[in-house]
């Protein structure tokens, strides 16, 4: 394998927010290409992208797609990546495999603050990008503002690569200055330069060139000099300052109708970084030697089939050979669905791997065992929602659990737990799409169906004043009887101090082999008290009692225990806990006012908020907030924020409930 061999891949990310025309694209790219002979449209379910019944179902990418084609001989490998927020994790995954990114948008102002966090991610992992403005005949929004959006969320300069002409009528390179106009089902034609665009024409370019001679000495002179540059030197700019992600190239087109897609290709063959360039930025600089790569995707079909996407960052992998201690079985070039088996992939190629049992997306695989290298991986994104899932059918219970497993070795943005004082397994993610979309996998490939339900919050009950009380267990059934005697004292303790039991017995009016018997009698009482919930921040002490010498027993003292604290306990006034988390809402600061309503409409308490460190025009609400108010909070916070305003959550303390919603509470 030698540079030459690199030098012909290219590994391009198609992402951008939900239904800005991604997997269109990417159907679009392939046609032109001529790896498909027919397009396929989203609406008809007839895609490249797209094509698990999930997706198809939901009219959205709900995975990355892998689908590879070649152009002017080098071989492209397009990763269609999922673009509502709920599948960031899949994004995120695939992205750090890329040699570019294609952030897909549309020309409406108000939709590219949605682009931030995305925008964000690309500019902290230096993964080079450009933006190809969709839908160019349904703009409604001066081009001149779309641009300005988009400076707006880009910490990187935008550079203009093509000025568009009339709503989506064609466009004006501007390195060469040649204008085009679009044909339906036809490269565009060059056309004269449009009289009346001459001078927008001059100025965009103008503006280009001063941004590439920020990072070019020789530029500059030249524009000093009032010297135009010849289009090569522009072009080698453009290639030189995207491969190092000093500039954000900006392409305008409609990928329904192909028009401005073949350009796009263009300025991917001849802009966009190679492998090497990639490599060297993640700083790994020889591509000869031991095979490196890393897993960018995990999928399992329903028959238990597992293909691992890779990114082959070094060295060469062969078909048979061991990965981290597992053998490779099967290499395959991905087109979609479609697999194209391969014998070897070389340093820069991005390919399945088949039967990689144990290895998970993110992980680093090496052939060499003693190789302890691990590159950087995506963090993952917090769980935000919830539902308690049980097999419909009883018997399927314990296969549920490997099924779950499954998905999330599929899925690292899933997690799961059981809660042992709700009896309930809790399967997480990142909104209601995903887990219905999971849920929907998990029925289609092992044949589980599931019920599902909200999760129950962990309600608890507490007291509020002192008291002491009296339990007598006597029970005489023939032979030896049963007999305990018990003195409680019951006092309220600070919050978060649990259950504390002790005894002041004196005089062996106890024995000591029957006190145990008391505390496990209180303990067994307190799992559910007066109100119907554990009891915690709460100390008894046994004082006093009386036992009988043949029928005294501990299981009677534990019955007598029981008796004392069922009478005691409503006497110290409970009250209803719940518990109450630390919130962290992360929002653009245009919404922060809207978030605080949402807050404090759900019984939350402002702790105050400021910028969000690290993100230009965001804000941070701190919060306090009840575990009940948390359920659907993820979706509202979306509809009030562009789909992109998220947060953290983390338990903090027990507080009372509210009399009224303690009394609807106690009485379900």
């Amino acid at each position: 394998m030698n540079s030459q061999v690199t030098a012909r891949l290219r590994n391009v990310a198609i992402t951008g927010p939900y239904a800005s025309g991604k997997t269109t694209l990417l159907e679009s790219l392939l046609f032109v290409t001529g790896t498909i002979t027919r397009k396929g449209r989203v609406q008809d379910q007839n895609t490249v992208g797209d094509s698990s019944p999930e997706a198809r179902k939901h009219q959205m990418s709900t995975e990355v797609t892998a689908a590879s084609t070649e152009c002017s001989g080098i071989q492209f490998t397009f990763l269609d990546c999922p673009g509502s927020v709920e599948f960031t994790q899949e994004t995120r995954s695939a992205l750090i495999g890329a040699d570019a990114a294609v952030v897909v948008c549309e020309p409406e102002a108000e939709k590219v603050l949605a682009l931030s966090p995305l925008f964000k991610f690309l500019d902290d992992w230096e993964i080079p990008h450009l933006v190809f403005i969709n839908k160019m005949d349904r703009a409604n929004t001066n081009f001149g503002q779309v641009l300005q959006s988009l400076q707006s969320v880009s910490s990187r300069p935008l550079v203009l690569h093509q000025f568009p002409i009339g709503q989506g009528e064609g466009f004006i390179d501007l390195p060469s200055e040649q204008a085009f106009q679009y044909h339906a089902g036809a490269p565009a034609d060059p056309i004269p330069l449009p009289d009346g665009l001459r001078q927008q024409e001059q100025a965009a370019r103008s503006e280009m060139l001063e941004v590439l001679a920020d990072f070019d000495d020789h530029l500059l002179e030249e524009l000093l000099a009032e010297i135009d540059p010849p289009q090569e030197e522009v072009v080698q700019d453009l290639k030189l300052d995207l491969g190092a992600d000093l500039i954000v190239p900006v392409f305008v087109g409609m990928a329904e109708r192909d028009f401005g897609v073949r350009h796009l290709l263009d300025a991917l063959l001849k802009e966009a970084p190679e492998p090497t360039i990639t490599a060297d930025r993640r700083g790994i600089a020889d591509s000869t030697s031991s095979p490196v790569a890393q897993v960018l995707k995990t999928y399992v079909s329903s028959q238990g089939g597992k293909l691992s996407l890779v990114r082959v960052w070094q060295g060469t992998i062969e078909d048979g050979m061991e990965l981290n201690g597992v053998r490779v079985g099967g290499l395959y070039r991905l087109i979609g669905q479609q697999q194209l088996g391969l014998k070897a992939a070389v340093a820069g190629d991005i390919v399945a791997l088949g039967r990689l049992e144990g290895i998970k997306t993110g992980d680093t695989l090496t052939a060499n065992p003693s190789s302890r290298l691990n590159l950087p991986q995506v963090e993952v994104v917090a769980p935000v929602f919830a539902l308690a899932i049980t097999a419909q059918k009883r018997s399927d219970e314990v296969k549920l659990s490997s099924a779950i497993a499954k998905l999330l070795e599929e899925d690292p943005a899933l997690d799961w737990e059981y809660r042992e004082d709700s009896h309930e397994m809790l399967l997480w993610g990142q909104g209601e799409i995903h887990l219905a979309v999971t849920l929907e996998r998990l029925q289609r490939k092992y044949n589980l169906p599931v019920k599902t339900q909200a999760p129950q919050v962990p309600y608890r009950e507490s007291i509020r004043q002192s008291t002491s009380s009296h339990g007598r267990y006597k029970h005489q059934s023939g032979g030896h009887g049963q007999f305990g005697d018990v003195h409680l004292d019951i006092h309220p303790l600070p919050r978060g101090d649990g259950f504390r039991f002790s005894e002041t017995i004196v005089g062996g009016v106890v024995p000591r082999q029957y006190i145990p018997g008391v505390e496990i009698g209180v303990r067994e009482f307190l799992e559910r008290g007066v109100l119907g919930f554990p009891v915690v921040d709460i100390a008894v002490t046994l004082t006093n009692g009386s036992y009988h010498t043949v029928d005294s027993s501990e299981q009677a003292f534990k019955q007598a225990a029981r008796i004392a604290m069922q009478s005691g306990l409503p006497q110290c006034h409970p009250v209803l806990l719940e518990p109450v988390g630390q919130l962290k809402i992360s929002t653009p600061s245009e919404f922060t006012a809207k978030v605080l309503g949402l807050v404090s409409g759900r019984r939350g308490q402002i702790l105050g908020y400021e910028a969000r460190p690290g993100w230009q025009g965001w804000d941070q609400v701190s919060a306090y907030l009840p575990q009940a108010e948390m359920q659907n909070l993820i979706g509202e916070l979306r509809s009030l924020t562009l789909g992109i305003g998220t947060f953290d959550w983390q338990y903090d303390h027990l507080q009372e409930v509210p009399e009224k919603v303690a009394k609807v509470l106690v009485k379900q």
